[in-house]
């Protein structure tokens, strides 16, 4: 018979004819350009180079746009009215008219699509990747970078940005590091003792002038205090017992007594007014307020560490230098401690844990002791202007702490640096929104013709991809596309396929009445 073209589309020899379309119960509309998912292999017409390039292209990667290309929902319908329809031979009023409803489809799905992944963005992603989105979006893209030289300062200073966001980030972290370790410097606290003397008026009319009594004064300040806030006197201890001669006031009244509560109020002073005309021996007890707290050592373990008061950190760092010293951690098992004789008359056994050390040392460390301060409260009216001055160490926050916990709270600086960071990120954008519209105004000068014809090819397969449209819609329409040598085979599979289907339906039908 007469032979086909090169080009045809023909079975193997010997291969049957098969219907193109679905199998039997599938969709019943068959496209004549035969889908290549439901075709056999054996039966399958070999495509095209640029079909075979076309649907690679929608498989295997995503769509690109022409260059300087613009998104759809970036070209208004008033520039698409500005292409004149006869300078293109084969682009007729039809196919105006076609392209647009294309372009508001698309228009209409992308802002579909945008919106949602906006909203899924915005609510399910955590806030860490918007940010991390937001600092890319400050960078210049090549394009524009190539474009104007002098963009690479802007580059240079984001680069400068970087390093130094690095350093305070790091610089936040020695801090909160820092403030996680007490903090202390050693000042002199001034003590300053003093009393009063009031000579009984047989001629007052209250009670109280009639009785001699003597006022006894405790009052104190820090020297040097650096500080822009003056600590209240009583803030720098616990307690404070003020002890007169139980001969004279008796065993009920002779003890005078404050003691911290967390409802106390700081004061600057103490004042102690009592009956009295004779001078009177008096003891000061005060118990210094430690932060974090104090412990008077065992006597054997003061001796062993050399330490009187300490605070359970600096003890616990001391017997642990004490057993790197003497080489008493197990060889074999490190977590023990082999006890030498001073351990063993201390905590009164051959070997221990580490684990245990803190538990042990509980009857180990005792409350610091007081200052004491013995005191005579003097009736004579020679000794009424002397004061007795005492220095007392104490420990103090260290300034600077105060300074690097407002440098960490510090919020004053962060609305500024945000609001300048929208404005690089809207300069930035509309930066490459102007790029864009350039590109396609460039474009669209040099070539209108070819550009307008790529723009729409572009749209058709975006389209294509996202309502799944299998073939070529654009070039289906067209009547060229059914003269070709392959459309005769189409026909005839296509009624072989109807007739395969109408013997499936007999059969079924006649099974059903014979049963």
């Amino acid at each position: 018979g007469e032979r086909m073209p090169s080009g045809a589309r023909m079975p193997h020899q010997g291969a049957p004819m098969g219907p193109p379309g679905p199998p039997y119960g599938g969709s019943p509309s068959v496209r004549p350009s035969i889908p290549t998912q439901v075709m056999e292999p054996n039966r399958k017409r070999p495509a095209s180079s640029q079909q075979v390039q076309q649907q690679q292209t929608v498989q295997n990667r995503p769509r690109r746009k022409p260059v300087g290309f613009p998104g759809t929902s970036e070209i208004t319908l008033r520039q698409m009215d500005m292409r004149d329809p006869q300078s293109d031979l084969t682009l007729g009023p039809n196919n105006l008219a076609d392209g647009l409803g294309t372009l508001l489809s698309v228009t209409i799905v992308t802002c579909s699509i945008f919106f949602f992944f906006f909203f899924f963005i915005s609510f399910c992603l955590p806030h860490h990747s918007v940010k991390r989105r937001k600092m890319a979006d400050k960078i210049l893209p090549q394009r524009i970078r190539e474009l104007v030289p002098e963009s690479q300062a802007y580059m240079d200073l984001l680069a400068f940005e970087r390093k130094l966001d690095q350093t305070i980030m790091r610089k936040r972290v020695d801090i909160q590091e820092a403030l996680k370790r007490p903090m202390k410097q050693k000042r002199k606290l001034r003590l300053y003792i003093s009393n009063t003397f009031n000579p009984a008026k047989p001629d007052a009319d209250d009670s109280d002038g009639s009785i001699a009594s003597w006022e006894l004064r405790v009052e104190g300040k820090l020297l040097d205090d650096p500080g822009k806030q003056k600590r209240k006197f009583s803030s720098f201890f616990k307690s404070l017992v003020i002890e007169l001669d139980k001969d004279l006031y008796g065993p009920d009244n002779h003890l005078v007594e404050w003691h911290r509560t967390p409802t106390t109020q700081e004061t600057d002073g103490f004042q102690v007014k009592r009956p009295g005309d004779v001078s009177v021996r008096c003891t000061l007890l005060l118990m210094l307020d430690y932060q974090p707290p104090q412990f008077k050592l065992d006597p054997r373990l003061a001796r062993l560490l050399g330490l009187h008061t300490q605070s359970r950190s600096a003890i616990i760092q001391a017997l642990w230098q004490y057993v790197k010293t003497n080489r008493l951690q197990d060889a074999h098992d490190k977590e023990y401690i082999n006890c030498d004789k001073y351990f063993q008359q201390i905590f009164d056994c051959p070997r221990l844990k580490f684990s245990e050390i803190p538990q042990r040392l509980t009857n180990l460390l005792l409350p610091p002791d007081p200052i004491v301060i013995n005191h005579v409260i003097s009736v004579d009216p020679n000794d009424q202007k002397k004061t007795a001055c005492y220095d007392i160490d104490v420990e103090v926050e260290d300034p600077l702490k105060s300074q690097m916990n407002s440098f960490l709270l510090s919020t004053a600086n962060h609305q500024e640096i945000a609001s300048l960071d929208n404005k690089i990120h809207e300069t930035i954008e509309s930066i490459s929104q102007l790029k864009i519209q350039r590109d396609f105004m460039l474009s669209f000068s040099k070539d209108p013709k070819g550009y307008i014809q790529e723009w729409l090819k572009s749209q058709s397969r975006d389209l294509k991809v996202m309502t799944d449209v299998v073939g070529n819609p654009e070039e289906e329409r067209r009547a060229e596309f059914y003269h070709q040598p392959w459309s005769q085979e189409a026909v005839s599979r296509y009624f072989y396929c109807k007739i395969q289907q109408r013997r499936q339906e007999l059969e079924q039908a006649l099974a059903v009445r014979n049963t």
